[in-house]
């Protein structure tokens, strides 16, 4: 699909040098050679322009056979790969609705129900978190920054299976978030890439809370997928790889939704249309049991 679109720009790269060319031409030549060569030019650029155009014109309405395509084709690939699994989307840092849609159109024709959408405070709360934490021992946890590794990874587990701590403390942890806690059989996560300011009394706090939580996920035994759309920038994939999740770097496209599903059905690797990427899709066949 890019290789179109680079084409096209590349027409119009050549368009732009060659104009410039006969501009130059023009100002450093001689009036009476200039005057012949400039008509010569004049109708080769004018044959090169027509050329150009019809050039980009085929591309584009090949893209748009393409897209069409796999917009059609797409619901038959995922269909029923996910039925009837429950899906959370969890954001660190801001959330991006355009981001939920794309989740939601990837899960919709594979089956799969959106369960929840969460977005979590960053850098923490740790008053209100420890305000909330009921008879435990997190209680301490504005006092003791010792503690916010293990209540991280344990609501991190209670993302997926649900509990106590994590509706207790569920507000301050998430102040944005919709559906219902826990039940999950697999989650998606997606990290802005606008990282939170942090006083110095806060620091490290986020990273201390983002850490525990993918280990908390991890270790809840579902498919944990990270996610970004193909301008994010920086790119999270190598935060995602570094925690263990399986990513898709193009949500955004067609073929990055059918890999969040193959991914969330149980493939592992990086996804997409960035270098970072270890394919655009995992293998459908083989990687991936069909239904």
């Amino acid at each position: 699909m890019f290789d179109f679109r680079y084409h096209a720009l590349s027409l119009v790269a050549v368009l732009f040098a060659l104009a410039i060319g006969l501009l130059l031409g023009v100002a450093i030549g001689d009036s009476g050679l200039v005057s012949s060569a400039r008509q010569d030019i004049e109708g080769s650029l004018r044959e090169d322009v027509r050329a150009a155009r019809a050039e980009a014109d085929q591309l584009t309405e090949e893209l748009e056979r393409r897209e069409a395509f796999s917009e059609q084709i797409y619901p038959d690939l995922v269909a029923s790969r996910l039925a009837g699994r429950q899906v959370g989307l969890v954001f660190l840092g801001g959330a991006d609705d355009t981001v939920v849609r794309h989740v939601r159109d990837a899960l919709e024709p594979a089956g799969a129900d959106l369960r929840s959408v969460g977005v979590v405070r960053e850098p923490p709360n740790l008053e209100a978190l420890a305000g909330r934490a009921g008879e435990t021992r997190y209680v301490a946890l504005a006092e003791d920054r010792d503690l916010l590794a293990p209540f991280a990874q344990r609501v991190g587990s209670q993302m997926v299976t649900g509990g106590a701590l994590m509706q207790g403390v569920r507000e301050a942890l998430m102040p944005s978030f919709s559906g219902e806690v826990g039940l999950l059989d697999a989650v998606v996560v997606a990290r802005s890439s606008e990282r939170p300011d942090e006083s110095e009394e806060q620091e490290g706090t986020t990273e201390t809370l983002e850490d525990g939580l993918m280990r908390g996920l991890s270790r809840a035994s579902v498919p944990v997928v990270g996610v970004e759309e193909l301008d994010t920038d920086p790119s999270q994939i190598e935060w995602y790889r570094d925690h263990g999740l399986a990513s898709v770097d193009s949500v955004d496209e067609i073929s990055g939704r059918a890999a969040l599903v193959f991914a969330l059905a149980g493939a592992d690797g990086a996804y997409g249309l960035k270098s970072s990427a270890e394919a655009l899709l995992p293998r459908v066949v083989g990687g991936v049991s069909r239904p």
